[in-house]
């Protein structure tokens, strides 16, 4: 149950790059280490396991509360076998729900799991009171958990000279990084681009490994890292760890899963296996009709960017309709449930044809629609958690479900749901209610018996 935390005050501190540069780093010196990202960010943990060539996962206390947290963060670390976590923090380090808590947040994550944190800081226009900021953080919580600091974007010779300033700070600095631009990883509307879609990534991230050899104390921030938290003993050691669920029923689901539809909680897919599904990945890129299977889950991801794409391969736009129409169970996330429209207008401004299962048209807002948590209450009174994320509007948002945001009165009508069908913009965390996903296997289970 040992660890790191690289945290940083403010999103665009480097966080994601000292993450994947570290992990690769402790490959080099021949090290098993896993990887997390606190809250429910899709893209991060796909660099994560693009360095360590296995999948990461998402610590959330929103999604699974205290406990949920020590359990999954526990059981990860058995089943992977590995020698300590990396965890990656999310936004600024206090930053949590509603934009005005802490639960959920960084602290939050290196609290429960008695995990110490370094603050990864961005030295670009600034110097001396880098220091305040240091002190600040570290004495805003009585246990903050910080015990060290990395210096991003500094050259050699200031840090030489800034190091024992920042230090009378009371916390260790680690090391720094220089401005190092052939390493930058791309950002769009959602976040970071894919691993996938960076040309070079691999040598990026090797720089990136080297550089940490030589101007980082590794062998300090190993030592930090198996050593756990100062301030308390570590809250992550569950005497007894989450059974694995028992298989419900044997159930065959097809997956979209390409660069359009990528936005999939590992921890989603793990439980869906454990409940008895077979997963079956498929492409609406590039295949031409749907795998068999008893029903089908398009998660989230970027199908406007590749609406002329998905528009053109019409055999699966038909292979999807004729799914429909044999009433096969359909869920839908964000990305998925645009897929499914009569229209999308695509990055490009244009109008394209897709499904037609949600007769309505979905269009861009250059804005960023109802970001962040959200309890969900379906028709029969059944509550899931989930997250928005989304720059695109619809004509038919749907009002079979009830969305209601925690620390807040907001709430509203929201997702599309018939017998077969269910899509909305929400994205849904499976274990935060695994009776609903039961009942949703199920009811493909059932519905292939009647056919």
């Amino acid at each position: 149950m040992r660890g790191i935390l690289f945290a940083a005050p403010k999103s665009g501190s480097g966080k994601t790059l000292i993450t994947c540069g570290f992990l690769e780093a402790l490959k080099r010196r021949g090290l098993h280490p896993a990887a997390f990202k606190c809250g429910p960010d899709y893209i991060d943990p796909m660099f994560h396991q693009y360095v360590l060539g296995i999948p990461g996962g998402n610590l959330d206390s929103f999604f699974l509360g205290k406990e949920g947290v020590r359990q999954m963060f526990a059981g990860r670390m058995r089943e992977t076998g590995a020698d300590f976590a990396v965890i990656e923090g999310v936004m600024g380090y206090y930053d949590g729900i509603g934009a005005v808590s802490s639960e959920g947040s960084a602290w939050d994550i290196s609290t429960i799991t008695g995990t110490p944190t370094v603050l990864v800081v961005d030295c670009r226009g600034a110097s001396v009171s880098l220091a305040a900021l240091i002190r600040g953080f570290v004495s805003f919580a009585e246990d903050s958990g910080i015990e060290g600091v990395i210096l991003n974007r500094i050259s050699p010779m200031l840090y030489g000279r800034l190091r024992p300033v920042l230090e009378k700070a009371g916390v260790p600095v680690y090391g720094y990084l220089p401005e190092m631009r052939d390493c930058v990883i791309e950002s769009r509307h959602l976040g970071l681009m894919l691993p996938g879609e960076i040309e070079g990534l691999r040598e990026r991230i090797g720089r990136l490994a080297e550089q940490m050899e030589e101007s980082l104390d590794m062998e300090g921030l190993i030592a930090l890292a198996r050593r756990g938290r100062r301030d308390r003993k570590p809250a992550g050691t569950p005497s007894v760890l989450r059974a694995v669920s028992s298989a419900v029923c044997r159930v065959r689901i097809g997956v979209a899963r390409d660069q359009a539809f990528c936005f999939y909680y590992q921890e989603n897919l793990r439980l869906m296996e454990e409940l008895g599904a077979e997963l079956v990945f498929f492409s609406p890129l590039s295949d031409r009709e749907l795998p068999e299977a008893d029903g089908y889950l398009f998660g989230g991801g970027y199908p406007e960017n590749f609406a002329k794409e998905l528009s053109e391969n019409r055999q699966m736009l038909n292979s999807v309709r004729q799914a429909y129409r044999r009433g096969k169970q359909i869920l839908a996330e964000c990305g998925g449930f645009l897929y499914l429209h009569r229209l999308l207008e695509g990055a490009d401004g244009k109008e394209y044809e897709l499904a037609g299962l949600v007769d309505a048209s979905a269009y861009r807002t250059n804005r960023l629609s109802r970001f962040g948590y959200i309890e969900l209450e379906g028709p029969d009174g059944e509550t899931i958690k989930g997250h928005e994320f989304h720059y695109w509007e619809t004509q038919l948002e749907g009002g079979d479900w009830i969305a209601r945001k925690p620390l807040s009165d907001r709430s509203w009508r929201c997702m599309v749901q018939t017998d077969t069908l269910l899509c909305g913009f929400p994205h849904l965390y499976y274990p935060s209610n695994e009776g609903w996903l039961k009942k949703w296997l199920l009811q493909a289970a059932e519905r292939k018996i009647l056919r």
